[in-house]
């Protein structure tokens, strides 16, 4: 009887003791588990969160093209050294505390001499707390405005053929052969419906001039806005930049064909100038002279469209820049007064 008795408690035993295993293992578990959890929830959150939620875009025209032509003469000779026109700039940006009204040319002259004699861009930037907040809100601004692309070419017996090029892949709004002028009026106060800042670049021309897309991209917006009047809305196929074009013509806004979700080449004829706008009421003008009204939003959350958080950059460098590469139209339908580009351009995603 005692032998058996021993035998019952010794199992007895064994079993509380895996019970009590089981237990502490559950209890670990959930509680490192739920630990676990809540940092990877803490870090989701804050990646959510981790995104740049202001850009003052002040680069000059001047600096624009000055490392542009560097980055362009490098690739179409195929140097050693091939330049990034995005990594000079945020460069500069971060040497001069973002202000480009104290950049010198020679500063990028000395970057440049310092780049051909072995420093790398990593190097250089590697002590520049800001560097890669410029680089990330450059690449923004600019990442689709020089790349590859091919645009048709006029031969000397007449005909045309594409060519495949290396430069500026980016348009004037105004087509060529159109005059405008314009202003820096980014901030300006405005008052109809509330007051509020100009966040954009207004270029006075005539009724009727051809607006062409800057970059290529999808429509996301087409229609009437009681701000805008008749307006288009285009974004990057990178999502980072969304180009905003208002008050457009009375009647006939935009190129017969255009609607939502359409795809345009930079370059293409979108719509045209007009003074709309001011007004609940559609297809009215409420503009006292006649203009395009440009912007730029910058994007880089979703949350930031159509809310407080939106992000619109002063243009009027940029406008400045592209004057020196404006696309060529003509009128292409007599009967609807429609006009389309010259030369035709294919875009290439780099």
């Amino acid at each position: 009887m005692f032998i058996l008795s021993f035998k019952f408690s010794k199992k007895f035993f064994i079993a509380i003791i895996i019970i009590i295993i089981l237990l502490v293992s559950a209890l670990l578990y959930f509680t490192f588990g739920y630990i676990n959890t809540s940092i990877s929830n803490e870090n989701d959150s804050q990646n959510k969160n981790d995104y740049i939620k202001w850009v003052d875009f002040n680069v000059t025209a001047e600096a624009m093209k000055l490392t542009s032509k560097l980055d362009i003469e490098s690739h179409l000779n195929n140097s050693e050294i091939k330049y990034n026109w995005i990594e000079l700039l945020a460069y500069l940006a971060a040497e001069n505390g973002g202000n480009f009204k104290n950049f010198k040319k020679a500063q990028l002259d000395t970057l440049v001499s310092k780049i051909q004699n072995g420093e790398s861009i990593p190097d250089l930037t590697c002590s520049m707390k800001f560097y890669d907040y410029y680089y990330e809100a450059y690449s923004a601004v600019l990442s689709g405005f020089i790349g590859n692309y091919s645009i048709q070419t006029l031969n000397n017996d007449g005909s045309l053929e594409f060519q495949n090029k290396y430069g500026i892949k980016a348009f004037l709004p105004i087509a060529k052969n159109y005059n405008f002028t314009h202003y820096d009026d980014f901030g300006n106060s405005r008052s109809y419906g509330f007051k509020r800042t100009h966040l954009g670049n207004d270029l006075m021309g005539s009724i009727g001039t051809p607006i062409v897309a800057v970059e290529s991209g999808i429509v996301e917006h087409l229609g009437w806005n009681q701000y805008g009047g008749w307006r288009i809305g285009i974004r990057s196929f990178d999502g980072k930049r969304y180009y905003y074009y208002a008050h457009l013509r009375k009647d006939h806004p935009y190129v017969s064909s255009l609607e939502e979700g359409d795809t345009v080449n930079a370059g293409d004829v979108i719509g045209y100038l007009g003074m709309t706008g001011y007004s609940v009421k559609e297809n009215v003008n409420n503009i006292n002279v006649p203009h395009l009204h440009f912007g730029m939003q910058l994007i880089f959350d979703e949350s930031q469209i159509d809310s407080p958080n939106e992000i619109w950059i002063d243009v009027y460098q940029i406008i400045e820049f592209l004057k020196s590469n404006r696309s060529e139209v003509y009128l292409s339908d007599d009967e609807n007064k429609d006009y389309s580009r010259k030369y035709e351009f294919m875009d290439t995603l780099d």
